[in-house]
């Protein structure tokens, strides 16, 4: 499983009995998420993504959250990718990480910057080779002939690296939302969920429990 890197200085800060007092969304955010690697058998950084384009239609998908600090959530695509294309025109995104063995789900939306050189550069090499072979080979969203071809191309590809260094492609890169809201969700019986949406508030949070 590709596992998040947890601060365990926030994940220490889990909420006891009702989360719906705590006043740090990022403490309670890497207390959920510790769990969830315990208890999700697949990915619990797993993430729906939802960015639209000048259009206006929304667009939804799966990713994977690749780092979360107190800057936002982050996560990293080829640009020329429909969400990155999307993101172009419009740079905002919402995405929810729901954790099916926990009854939880933690959704967050806002703006949507662009990570630094460095931390594109850092996270790409952390990667398999396999995987970084596999970014330059694929023209992420365009349309494929058949398997073969997709194939060929990382068969050329891993001849031409060979045992040398795989350089990060100049159109893959990370992208962090940085939450205008952050809410959590947890499940209750007969339908009566506990949720509390967290917004800005100067130099900290305001948390606010909502209706189920």
């Amino acid at each position: 499983m590709d596992r998040l890197r947890i601060d365990e200085s926030a994940a220490a800060a889990a909420i006891d009995g009702d989360f719906t007092r705590a006043t740090d969304p990022w403490a309670l955010f890497a207390a959920w998420m510790a769990e969830a690697e315990v208890s999700e058998p697949e990915d619990a950084n797993a993430m729906a993504l939802a960015t639209a384009g000048t259009d206006g239609l929304p667009d939804v998908r799966m990713v994977l959250l690749k780092g979360v600090d107190a800057r936002g959530f982050v996560f990293y695509t080829n640009v020329d990718s429909a969400k990155g294309e999307e993101l172009a025109q419009n740079p905002q995104a919402a995405v929810v990480l729901h954790w099916k063995s926990l009854r939880r789900q933690v959704r967050a939306r806002g703006p949507v910057t662009a990570v630094s050189v460095e931390e594109a550069d850092a996270y790409f090499q952390s990667r398999a080779r396999n995987s970084r072979i596999g970014a330059h080979a694929s023209r992420q969203s365009r349309p494929l002939t058949d398997r073969a071809t997709l194939e060929a191309e990382v068969e050329a590809l891993a001849a031409r690296y060979e045992d040398g260094p795989v350089p990060r492609p100049e159109n893959w890169t990370g992208f962090r939302i940085v939450p205008s809201s952050i809410e959590f969700w947890q499940n209750g019986a007969f339908r009566l969920h506990d949720r509390v949406r967290f917004t800005p508030d100067g130099a900290g949070w305001h948390g606010a429990r909502l209706y189920p």
